[in-house]
């Protein structure tokens, strides 16, 4: 087993170039780069003069003016030398500057990661804390009131969008009632409260962005744990164990309830790395700076080492979260030999 894990984080590195190097030379082929924005601007503003040649975009630049926008965003050279540049750059801990914010992306996603990591830890928590064990009262009291009451709650929850249900949230609970803030991970005045007032206070933001978060869980995992444990419970072996005089308490935490968690365990790296990166449109909505939002507003400002650099991490923390759940069901089922 240990064999075959080290052999899976050394074929991260390699993934990971393959990853970067195909979006790296897609972001030189797409139209409307940072270039095309420069001579969208520099039209514009109508600037002029002698000495001018005629932009892809409809402007007028200097040749010199345009090769120093080439050698400023890096396309002054070819796109694979300009990868290995990047590349690295990257190993030294560079991942180049913002166009956007004019800042280090490193600097940018440092402060972002925290807030994601937040969000996507507690909904965790929340989701396999509470979908767990409603799951097994479901598969135990199945065709009762409480079976059929929470299934039309958890398709409810499943059948509304985070991000609708986000913005009826903030409309009612924010604008009208005012109860939530209307927005962002805490208040203006955060530094100058004490540490009890400053849990407090993201505590009261997170409240609404939890809501949406966790709501489109609840039906997966919940309905994912009941109908495994209901096969389990049904299988030769609970019979077997029940026949022999275990309970059926028993039968159920000590024989069927761990094979139930085989699934859930499988797809619980997965699930973890996508709640970890953030949902760029419940993040849009709260106004949350998280590393969804970043994501998105940099390929649509075209901000390609911002984008690059949220790639890089989100593959990782993807790559990752599989190698967890490769361990975890190792964990859940001893019938598991990597080699």
């Amino acid at each position: 087993m240990r064999d075959y894990f080290l052999r899976r984080f050394l074929l991260i590195p390699p993934t990971l170039i393959g990853i970067t190097l195909i979006v790296f030379l897609i972001t030189r082929v797409v139209p409307g780069g940072p270039i095309e924005r420069a001579l969208m601007e520099a039209q514009m503003s109508g600037d002029g003069g002698s000495a001018q040649t005629s932009s892809p975009g409809g402007g007028a630049i200097s040749e010199e003016q345009m090769e120093q926008l080439k050698e400023y965003y890096g396309f002054d050279k070819p796109a694979l030398q300009a990868y290995f540049i990047w590349l690295g750059n990257l190993i030294k801990g560079d991942l180049g500057t913002s166009y956007r914010f004019n800042e280090p992306v490193s600097t940018i996603i440092a402060e972002r990661l925290p807030v994601s990591v937040f969000y996507g830890l507690i909904t965790s928590i929340l989701v396999y804390g509470v979908c767990v064990p409603l799951g097994v009262l479901k598969a135990v009291r199945h065709r009762t009131w409480f079976d059929n009451a929470s299934s039309a709650f958890v398709f409810v929850g499943y059948a509304i969008p985070g991000y609708a249900l986000g913005a009826l949230l903030v409309v009612y609970f924010s604008a009208r009632l005012g109860w939530f803030p209307m927005g962002g991970f805490q208040s203006r005045d955060f530094e100058d409260l004490t540490l009890w007032g400053q849990f407090l206070d993201i505590s009261h933001h997170a409240v609404l962005p939890l809501i949406c978060y966790t709501i489109g869980s609840f039906a997966f995992v919940t309905l994912l744990m009941k109908n495994h444990l209901m096969d389990n419970l049904a299988a030769d072996f609970v019979r077997t164990a029940m026949a022999k005089g275990v309970s059926f308490r028993g039968a159920v935490l000590k024989h069927a309830l761990r094979n139930s968690l085989i699934p859930l365990a499988t797809n619980f790296g997965q699930n973890l790395s996508v709640l970890v990166t953030g949902s760029f449109l419940i993040e849009f909505i709260f106004d949350i700076n998280g590393m969804g939002l970043l994501g998105y507003t940099s390929v649509v400002d075209r901000d390609y080492p911002t984008v690059m650099g949220v790639l890089l991490v989100s593959s990782i923390i993807i790559l990752l979260g599989n190698i967890l759940a490769d361990i975890l069901v190792a964990l859940v089922d001893p019938r598991v030999r990597f080699k």
